[in-house]
């Protein structure tokens, strides 16, 4: 083998390698697992704005990635999943929140409670940051309702009640739409502080890394 060949062998083993890594990352992102942050706050106390989580694509079954249609089915969202979606009036947006009601659910929110197939949930996760009522004519936040998930639909909510914008607003998720399950946060920090300053990595919040999104 000439030198030239040599070279050109380890150009192709190099080209190969890298590759085998692109499609391997893609397979990994598009099939099993995807990186997603946390711009707002309509998730606290759950989840902080700066959270890095991974969200879990594989454990609603594998997906077409083009339609979002299931080629293998593997489990349906439950209640009380945190799951990311497609936001269905600009589906070039991902939205982050909790499942309330799945197929079949009637939903209904009475004085900020809210009653699933006329059952007062318990929901130790939401927060309230004020005791005013609005009224079902002033808006759908604190009375809404009752409402039928249709069938392949999800109803969600943010944890933040009083400043989550979801389902009570714009309606259903499409079950298709659903990228995954967020499962655990892996980095966390403030993302008001400027990037390039030495106080972002003060704002690092070591005790979030780790931690399973329930």
């Amino acid at each position: 083998m000439t030198v030239n060949e040599s070279h050109k062998s380890i150009w192709r083993e190099y080209f190969e390698a890298i590759l085998v890594a692109v499609l391997l990352a893609l397979f990994i992102r598009t099939f099993v697992v995807q990186a997603f942050k946390i711009p707002s706050g309509s998730m606290l106390p759950t989840l902080k704005i700066g959270d890095h989580l991974l969200v879990n694509k594989f454990i609603y079954g594998i997906r077409n990635p083009f339609t979002g249609n299931i080629l293998i089915p593997i489990g349906k969202p439950h209640h009380g999943d945190v799951v990311v979606f497609r936001f269905p009036k600009d589906r070039t947006v991902d939205y982050i929140k909790r499942v309330v009601g799945v197929e079949g659910d009637t939903i209904q929110v009475r004085d900020k409670k809210v009653y699933v197939n006329d059952q007062l949930v318990e929901e130790p996760h939401a927060q309230y940051t004020t005791n005013f009522i609005m009224s079902a004519a002033e808006g759908p936040r604190d009375n809404f309702g009752p409402v039928k998930v249709p069938e392949g639909d999800i109803f969600v909510m943010g944890d933040n009640r009083d400043n989550s914008y979801d389902s009570r607003f714009w309606g259903f998720v499409d079950q298709r739409d659903i990228l995954g399950k967020a499962s655990i946060i892996y980095w966390s920090w403030d993302l008001d502080t400027p990037f390039l300053s030495f106080d972002r990595f003060a704002t690092i919040r070591w005790g979030r890394f780790g931690t399973i999104i329930h």
